[in-house]
C-alpha cells in the first residue's frame, strides 16, 4: 500500500466529526436568543450557507454585526456547548486516518474549532495526536482561509506544495488551499445542501461522496 500524499492538511468540524448539527448551529442560536431575542433566529441551512460563504468570522462580524461584547458572549456560549458534547466521528474516518499514520504519513488540522477541542476528539476517537494544530486560538490573520496554516505545515515538515491534500467540506478551506496551491478534496459526505454540493463538486480538485472513496484515493497499491 502507497500514500497518494505524505500529508493530510484536515478540517475537523463537518469533515472529520459531526458538529455543527448538534454543537455549533445551536449554540450559535441560542447565543442570538441571548442578544437579540426580538430577532428571527438563523435556519440551519442559512447558517450552513454563511458558513460556506463568506465563512464563519465573516457572518458574525459583516452579517449578524456582532459588537466586541456580543462576540464574546457568543464565544463564551459556543465554549460551553463543545465543553459539553464531545461530537462523533463519521464512520470509517478514525481508521483512515490511524493506517495513513501508521504508514509514515503527517497529519495536521485547520480548524475554526479550538486546539483543546481538536485534541480531546482525536485522543477519544483516534488514539493520537496531530501532527500540527492549527485552531480558533490563532490570531485572526492566521486562521483558514488565510494561508498561514499550510505554508506553516509545510515548513515545519520540509513538505513541497505537491505533497501535500487539504481535505475540508467548505468553501474557506478551498481558498486556503488554491492561495498555496496545493491539490484540494472535498469532504462530501456531510453537505446536505444541494446549492453547496454543486458548488463544491465543480469548483474542488477531488469530491468525495463517502469517507470510503477518500480512503481508496488516498492510499493505492
Amino acid at each position: 500500500m502507497t500514500l497518494r500524499y505524505k500529508c493530510l492538511i484536515l478540517d475537523h468540524d463537518d469533515t472529520a466529526v459531526k458538529s455543527t448539527p448538534d454543537i455549533h448551529y445551536p449554540s450559535f442560536v441560542q447565543a442570538l436568543k441571548e442578544l437579540r431575542p426580538y430577532e428571527e433566529p438563523l435556519t440551519f441551512e442559512k447558517f450552513v450557507g454563511y458558513c460556506f460563504s463568506p465563512g464563519f468570522s465573516s457572518l458574525c462580524k459583516d452579517i449578524v454585526q456582532f459588537t466586541e461584547a456580543e462576540q464574546q458572549h457568543q464565544q463564551a456560549v459556543w465554549k460551553k456547548y463543545t465543553q459539553s458534547t464531545v461530537p462523533d466521528f463519521y464512520e470509517m474516518f478514525p481508521e483512515t486516518v490511524r493506517e495513513f499514520k501508521k504508514q509514515g504519513g503527517i497529519v495536521a488540522v485547520v480548524s475554526h474549532s479550538e486546539r483543546s477541542r481538536i485534541e480531546r476528539d482525536y485522543s477519544a476517537h483516534c488514539g493520537f495526536l496531530p501532527d500540527a494544530i492549527f485552531g480558533w486560538e490563532l490570531e485572526e490573520h492566521q486562521r483558514k482561509p488565510q494561508p498561514y496554516p499550510i505554508k506553516q505545515t509545510l515548513s515545519l515538515f520540509g513538505l513541497n506544495e505537491t505533497d501535500a491534500l487539504v481535505l475540508d467540506d467548505l468553501k474557506p478551506g478551498m481558498e486556503m488551499a488554491k492561495s498555496c496551491h496545493v491539490d484540494f478534496a472535498a469532504a462530501g459526505w456531510s453537505h446536505s445542501i444541494p446549492e453547496i454540493k454543486q458548488w463544491m463538486q465543480a469548483e474542488s480538485d477531488y469530491y468525495f461522496e463517502t469517507v470510503k472513496e477518500f480512503k481508496d484515493f488516498i492510499f493505492y497499491n
